[in-house]
Parts: C-alpha cells; structure tokens; sequence
C-alpha cells in the first residue's frame, strides 16, 4: 500500500477496520485543530508546524495509534484499564477492544504539549 492521502489509506485498510479508523481520523482531527493531515512512512497522521504529533495504522488483525511516548507514559494507567497494549510510542485496538475517544483526545493532547506545539 503506498497511500498519498488519508481517504486512500484508508479505503486500501481491511475491511473491518474502516468504520474505526474513520472514527480515529475524525476525532484525531477534533483533538488537534489546525493540524495537517500528512502521509508519512505510508501512513496517515496529522502534523503542526511539520512536526507529526500523531499518526495511525492498521494492520491485519489489529489498529495502532502512534503519539509521543510522554504521552503514553502519562496515560499508561487508563491504557492498562481499557486492555489495551502499548509501546514505548503507540497502542494497538482492535474491534473487540477498542480505543475510546476520549483516550485518543487525550494522547493527541498531550502529544502535542511533548512536542511543545
């Protein structure tokens, strides 16, 4: 897959996962007003100032949103209590365990106060 633009990633993504990535995107874009939407590495984030502050994929047989990992060091707890897995720099979803909105609202934020944007 070699999207340029986030309706093309996304169509290109299993089937299943659409409706969440498309959920994804738009809270992404609620969460960080004023950010681009950009294509890096082949995959869709959103960047302020060429600074990406997140970014999301999906896989399959699970999604991953990638922020700054002060942010997942800071959410790790509500991460832990929804199941989810974590790395250094992202979480992995998937439609039985899914991410909410309000964590991604979160992550994006603080995200974007690691970068100093």
């Amino acid at each position: 897959m070699n999207p340029d633009n986030h309706d093309a990633y996304i169509a290109a993504a299993p089937e299943q996962f659409r409706p969440l990535l498309e959920r994804l995107r738009a809270t992404l874009s609620r969460a960080l007003p004023g950010a681009d939407e950009v294509i890096k590495y082949d995959l869709p984030g959103f960047g302020i100032g060429g600074t990406i502050v997140a970014g999301y994929a999906a896989f399959a047989k699970q999604c991953g949103l990638y922020v700054d990992a002060e942010a997942i060091a800071a959410h790790a707890d509500e991460i832990a209590a929804l199941k989810l897995k974590a790395t250094k720099t992202g979480v992995t979803f998937s439609l039985t365990k899914p991410i909410t909105d309000e964590l991604v609202e979160k992550l994006a934020n603080s995200s974007r106060s690691a970068k100093g944007l």
